[in-house]
């Protein structure tokens, strides 16, 4: 099976013309072009979504520039990942990015490098706030639950008398709680 050729073009607004995106695309001989008129910042963008959905190992996704593809650093560095995930090659042309060749390849691992050091990052500062919040008498998790109305509220369910729903109102656990403690 041959690898295909896929193009990917998007505009931010309606009035905004894909022609000379288009005309890029179709110089470099793509077999099909898929196009969005929509804003980048959305993140569900039926077009890239349907090409994610076509694409086969081998293939090649080709842009007129990073900006069309990604709506920020985070969203191109998830693409482009997604893309080497699935070995398919990716061609930035106003960027002179290409996936299979050396400087590309370094390109991704730069990439990958800069994702990996944001989510280190994520969970260094979620460590520090909840360090921060203990130091300040906050524990977090999940509230601990009365354990007379837990007692009441299941020995209400075995009565088999009220629903759940009514256990609920009288004794003021959450019915998860409840079928949480009837399991153990």
């Amino acid at each position: 099976m041959s690898s295909y050729v896929y193009g990917y073009a998007r505009v931010s607004t309606r009035q905004q013309e894909l022609a000379r995106q288009l005309d890029l695309l179709k110089n470099y001989n793509c077999n099909e072009i898929l196009t969005e008129k929509m804003t980048g910042t959305k993140a569900n963008r039926p077009e890239l979504n349907r090409l994610k959905d076509k694409l086969r190992p081998g293939d090649t996704v080709v842009v007129e520039s990073f900006s069309r593809l990604g709506r920020s650093t985070k969203d191109l560095i998830d693409l482009v990942n997604y893309f080497e995930e699935h070995d398919v090659k990716l061609i930035s042309l106003k960027e002179n990015f290409d996936t299979s060749t050396p400087q590309g390849r370094l390109m991704m691992t730069v990439f990958q490098a800069f994702s990996q050091f944001e989510r280190d990052l994520i969970v260094e500062r979620t460590k520090e706030g909840l360090k921060s919040a203990r130091a300040r008498g906050r524990q977090g998790g999940r509230p601990k639950v009365n354990s007379r109305e837990i007692t009441k509220a299941i020995n209400l369910y075995h009565t088999e008398q009220y629903s759940v729903k009514e256990i609920v109102n009288m004794t003021g656990i959450s019915r998860a709680t409840l079928y949480r403690y009837l399991q153990k």
